[in-house]
């Protein structure tokens, strides 16, 4: 395996463990909007993807969740987060042998920047990734789709097969196999879903100290 010239990371569940706060709230919200949906089928059909594409899903079935649904899950974020968030174990381990060899790298997230801000502002990340961060805002398709990983690819100056995409979510996995970056499942969480990353390509790991082996950037 060569060296990745750029480290991809995905936000929610990579660097910051939002993803149980997050998925009781949009399974408590769908669930009272007439789509009954369980936290675990929660995070099994929709983590890793756009709030927009699982709303169109939901509606797709009859169910509708109103046109400020994107919008009125944004407003009660800083609320939902209030408690404070933390960072995923051992990730600013990983972030600082990135940084000590001179691999460049970003944030490439379904989410929007001002999220990512909050959520990476609360952990102390943000002050590695200010000037790094893409949304899949800037983008037509998200993940599943390769849009969001290319768009930033090339935005940072990058081909696909110069990347490596650190995930956490299927869809995300697929997105990053999709650009043609090599990517990394990583399933410490007990929902996440293993052999889903690795049926879409991704190399499994379940510990953020195992990555910098698993990967050539000294």
């Amino acid at each position: 395996m060569s060296r990745p010239r750029l480290v991809i990371f995905d936000c929610d569940g990579v660097l910051v463990d939002t993803e149980p706060l997050a998925n009781q709230r949009l399974s408590a919200w769908l669930t009272e909007a007439g789509y009954p949906v369980s936290y675990e089928q929660c995070r099994q059909q929709f983590v890793g993807r756009s709030l927009v594409s699982v709303q169109k899903e939901v509606e797709a079935t009859g169910v509708s969740l109103g046109p400020d649904f994107v919008e009125r899950w944004y407003r009660e974020l800083p609320e939902l987060f209030a408690t404070g968030v933390q960072a995923i174990p051992h990730i600013e381990t990983f972030v600082g042998a990135v940084q000590s060899a001179g691999i460049a790298y970003c944030v490439a997230s379904s989410a929007r920047v001002n999220k990512m801000h909050m959520t990476l502002g609360q952990t102390g990340l943000l002050t590695h990734f200010r000037d790094v961060l893409f949304s899949a805002t800037m983008v037509e398709r998200g993940k599943p789709f390769p849009d969001l990983f290319l768009h930033a690819a090339t935005t940072m100056g990058f081909e696909p097969s110069d990347c490596i995409v650190i995930e956490d979510s299927v869809a995300g996995a697929q997105a990053g196999r999709a650009a043609g970056m090599r990517v990394f499942g990583y399933h410490g969480d007990p929902h996440s879903d293993r052999d889903g990353l690795v049926a879409s390509g991704a190399v499994p790991f379940d510990d953020m100290r195992k990555l910098a082996g698993l990967i050539p950037i000294a």
